[in-house]
């Protein structure tokens, strides 16, 4: 295969025979398989399809699916009949297949009270995708396949449009016009700090060098976020074609996934990616006949967050302990054993292919000026519709929360989002019109990072967010340098003392001042921007920091020494003994069916009795 002529007529050959085999007569059972599937049960409805299938010795195929966002339902399956019409079923049981398959599978009639969308046109009382809140202001771009197609299936792949910009890059354009291309599109960095995609292959184009590396950065550990994995292992085809691009593009000839050992899943996915691509001639020597060479390596780390950062990353690969170091140079001057190098996360990756499929003028009617195209976010917290979530930049934080998230959970008010990742910013709710873009976000103190969204409502203490998230971000400083070792070990203390009610006055400007210093002086963006969380609650929510000094109080009932236990209304009490089984410490008594009572010395105040209690019969005392 040599042009992008001989390409298209595979694709409509593959094409051709992926409708053929669909036309068939036979439905089609297809299984939500991403990691959130398989932990909410997928495998046991695969199992309980598959003895339906055995048992009734039914006629039918059975495939997998990734995540298609709503993480909320999982585990989701579909059901394809011959006619094309395709119905998603959510929260299924092994308990619910045996039905699914008599009545829908069997008798074409669609077991609505069980079904969440439709692929198409609605279906009875089943609403289109289209129709869903969840999907209404969404614009898929790097996700468009995800939930949808086979992720271990490249012939789907191609029958999508996949690898299409690869061959029309390749065979039709120069290194140099790819990178026009994508500079006018305007793609910046998704993994963080925003820096423009085409401007950085251009310097790492530029440098001279016999050997050049590009490097994909999957090395997600953010605290909520799952953006990369869900991308890696809904459409892993989307990521290698971008990078394919992104190394020809800047002449490399070599590449690396860096992806942490944690995601075997992704992992899975993509070695069966690469091999495919291999087979297919996307992967090898001289590509399409082009003069090309590119091949790609899988690099599994072992979960340091401090190896999303570039260089540490790099020094990873190199067999070398994951430490950043000094800039400059940079690495697409001095990068992986010392040749230029570039970098990008996955999701930037994902979006390659689609500005040269479909032209950077198209891509740039997305989004705003400045933040061109969309953004994926996970959302998590206290909100209704927990998932995976893509939308075009400058859509407001209101929008995302409240029309796409579906508000919060349990009818709770919104207090603040934290958004960026550990070393994010808290945004409280009188700002919820802000849009989302890399600008707007950094005047606020916040910062797009790699795409985590966690809400947060009025029974949260936000000192206590901010002492978890150093916490976090001190734990994984590789203590290189000083201001991040030693600076944040400083702050989380006093933290600790304000959440324990031995806050000092002083200690609110000390913390300010320390936080200046390290964001200032790091050697790295980890220990950069690991003071984020507290200077944002510190601006935002200064109030609850002096009521924990000043008052000796925290105003959400979060932290220990300074919140009352939880009582139980002893008229309210039906004696279920629901809040007896979940409690931690034992600290909860009483018969059956008589009023119990709490241990207030033995209380942990974790809440998990509250939550569980049927009748709503305890509350926090005064």
């Amino acid at each position: 295969m040599k042009s992008l002529s001989e390409f298209r007529e595979m694709k409509k050959a593959i094409s051709d025979r992926l409708l053929s085999e669909r036309q068939d007569g036979k439905p089609r059972i297809i299984i939500g398989m991403g990691t959130c599937g398989i932990a909410a049960g997928a495998r046991e409805i695969l199992r309980a399809v598959q003895s339906q299938v055995e048992s009734r010795k039914l006629d039918l195929a059975i495939s997998q699916t990734g995540c298609i966002g709503m993480c909320q339902y999982e585990p989701l399956m579909d059901v394809e009949m011959p006619n094309g019409q395709r119905i998603t079923y959510g929260g299924v049981t092994a308990a619910d297949i045996p039905r699914i398959i008599s009545e829908h599978v069997l008798n074409g009639k669609v077991v609505e009270e069980l079904a969440i969308a439709s692929y198409g046109e609605g279906v009875g009382n089943v609403p289109s995708y289209s129709e869903l809140g969840f999907f209404q202001k969404q614009h898929r771009l790097a996700l468009a396949n995800c939930g949808r197609i086979d992720p271990e299936s490249i012939d789907e792949y191609i029958a999508n449009g996949g690898y299409g910009a690869c061959v029309k890059t390749l065979t039709e354009m120069t290194p140099e016009e790819v990178i026009a291309e994508v500079k006018q599109a305007g793609l910046r960095g998704r993994g963080g700090a925003g820096f423009p995609t085409g401007l950085k292959w251009e310097l790492t184009r530029k440098t001279p060098s016999d050997k050049k590396y590009l490097i994909c950065n999957a090395d997600e550990g953010d605290p909520g976020a799952f953006m990369d994995r869900s991308l890696l292992e809904g459409d892993p085809h989307l990521v290698i074609e971008g990078m394919i691009i992104g190394a020809y593009a800047i002449g490399a000839d070599e590449g690396y996934i860096y992806v942490r050992a944690e995601y075997p899943l992704a992992i899975k996915r993509l070695e069966t990616a690469l091999t495919q691509a291999r087979e297919y001639g996307f992967l090898g020597e001289n590509i399409f006949g082009s003069g090309f060479n590119f091949d790609l390596h899988i690099k599994k780390g072992a979960g340091a967050f401090v190896c999303g950062e570039e260089t540490a990353l790099m020094a990873s690969i190199e067999g070398k302990r994951g430490m950043p170091r000094p800039k400059p140079p940079f690495p697409s001057v001095s990068g992986l054993w010392g040749k230029p190098t570039n970098i990008n996360n996955v999701e930037t990756f994902g979006n390659v292919a689609h500005i040269l499929r479909g032209g950077a003028e198209q891509y740039r009617s997305i989004g705003t000026e400045t933040s061109t195209g969309t953004k994926v976010f996970a959302l998590t917290g206290k909100i209704a519709n927990t998932g995976l979530v893509e939308v075009p930049m400058g859509m407001s934080l209101r929008e995302v929360i409240y029309d796409i998230g579906g508000g919060l959970s349990a009818g709770a008010e919104l207090k603040a989002v934290q958004i960026g990742g550990p070393s994010g910013g808290c945004i409280p709710v009188h700002l919820l019109d802000l849009p989302i873009d890399y600008e707007s976000l950094q005047e606020v103190g916040a910062m797009m990072g790699s795409g985590g969204m966690v809400v947060m409502d009025q029974g949260t203490c936000m000192v206590d967010v901010a002492r978890f998230f150093l916490k976090f971000t001190q734990n994984e400083s590789c203590g290189k340098c000083t201001p991040c070792r030693e600076g944040t070990m400083r702050m989380l203390e006093i933290l600790d003392r304000i959440c324990s009610g031995e806050g000092e006055e002083g200690d609110l400007e000390l913390l300010e001042d320390l936080g200046r210093h390290i964001r200032e002086t790091s050697l790295c963006q980890l220990g950069g921007s690991a003071p984020n969380p507290v200077l944002s609650t510190l601006h935002y929510f200064r109030d609850e920091y002096e009521a924990h000094i000043k008052e000796k109080r925290c105003p959400a009932n979060v932290c220990a020494g300074m919140s009352a236990p939880y009582q139980i209304d002893t008229a309210a009490c039906v004696g279920c003994g629901a809040c007896v089984r979940i409690c931690p410490t034992g600290a909860i008594s009483g018969e059956r069916r008589q009023p119990h009572s709490i241990d207030a010395d033995a209380c942990v105040i974790c809440g998990a009795c509250a939550a569980k209690c049927p009748v709503h019969a305890i509350a926090q005392g005064a």
